[in-house]
C-alpha cells in the first residue's frame, strides 16, 4: 500500500514517530533550505513506494525548533529514520535516491 508523507509536528511526534508500530523516515528541512527542495521529490517518491514497510514524515525545523534541539539537528537536510521510537540512523545533505534507499535498507525491509 502505496502512501504519501505526513507532516511531523511538536505536537504529533510522540503519537506519530515515537510510538508508530512501523519505522518512521524524518526529514528535518526548512522553506529556505535548496538542499531540501532537491531532496523532497526523492523523500516523496520514498514515501509513495515504500509506505507499507515505512512512514515518511516532514518536519519544518523553523517551526519546531524545540525536535530540532532535541534530536541535535545540525545541518538540513537530515533525515532520521527512528525504529521502535529509536534514532537509529541519519542521512545529512543530499543524497540521490538509491544512495538513501541502500543505506535505509541496512535497518528497515525495503523488500
Amino acid at each position: 500500500m502505496a502512501g504519501s508523507t505526513f507532516e511531523a509536528t511538536t505536537e504529533n511526534f510522540q503519537e506519530q514517530v515515537i510510538d508508530s508500530s512501523i519505522p518512521v523516515l524524518v526529514d528535518f528541512w526548512a522553506e529556505w533550505c535548496q538542499p531540501c527542495k532537491a531532496i523532497a521529490p526523492i523523500v516523496e517518491q520514498i514515501a509513495f513506494e515504500k509506505g507499507d514497510v515505512l512512514r515518511v514524515g516532514k518536519l519544518d525545523a523553523d517551526q519546531n525548533y524545540e525536535l530540532v534541539t532535541q534530536y541535535g539537528v545540525r545541518g538540513i537536510p537530515t533525515l532520521i529514520l527512528f525504529k521502535n521510537g529509536e534514532d537509529v540512523h541519519r542521512i545529512t545533505g543530499f543524497k540521490p535516491k538509491d544512495k538513501i534507499l541502500q543505506e535505509l535498507s541496512e535497518h528497515v525491509s525495503l523488500g
